[in-house]
């Protein structure tokens, strides 16, 4: 990915690190913090949470948000698919994705951007950091 040469490969690039991966897909786009997220959703924004069922079961979910587990996220908010949500109007849309801790949603909103969703952002800190600055929360 980088177009870095491993020595004594025969020329393919070297592997990408997560870390360095991360770092890479973040510098596309400005992250929010759980009050830019709670003035975002206020002002519009959707809120798309990613984690998978057991931990909205154990944690809770945040109130308007849009649940779309990861492997589906493409398809449900491609405006241009065949699967789309009703939601999903056009590239324009402000999302915010929300993992666990926010990590995976950072790889999402690089996917959603290369769908054109170019005002895609995810919320720093995830549902973690949401739920720890006392922000609504349902069981």
């Amino acid at each position: 990915m980088s177009g870095r040469q491993e020595p004594g490969t025969g020329g393919e690039p070297a592997p990408t690190g997560i870390d360095e991966l991360l770092e890479r897909v973040r510098s596309g786009f400005e992250r929010i913090g759980p009050r830019g997220a709670f003035d975002a959703a206020a002002d519009g924004a959707l809120l798309v949470d990613i984690r998978y069922a057991a931990l909205r079961e154990r944690d809770g979910t945040i109130p308007g948000a849009l649940v779309i587990e990861r492997n589906e996220l493409e398809w449900r908010l491609d405006p241009r698919g065949s699967h789309r949500v009703p939601e999903a109007v056009d590239h324009g849309l402000r999302i915010v994705v929300i993992c666990n801790e926010g990590y995976a949603s950072s790889l999402a909103v690089a996917s959603l951007r290369q769908l054109g969703l170019h005002r895609a952002t995810d919320l720093i800190g995830g549902f973690q950091a949401w739920r720890a600055a006392g922000l609504p929360v349902t069981s």
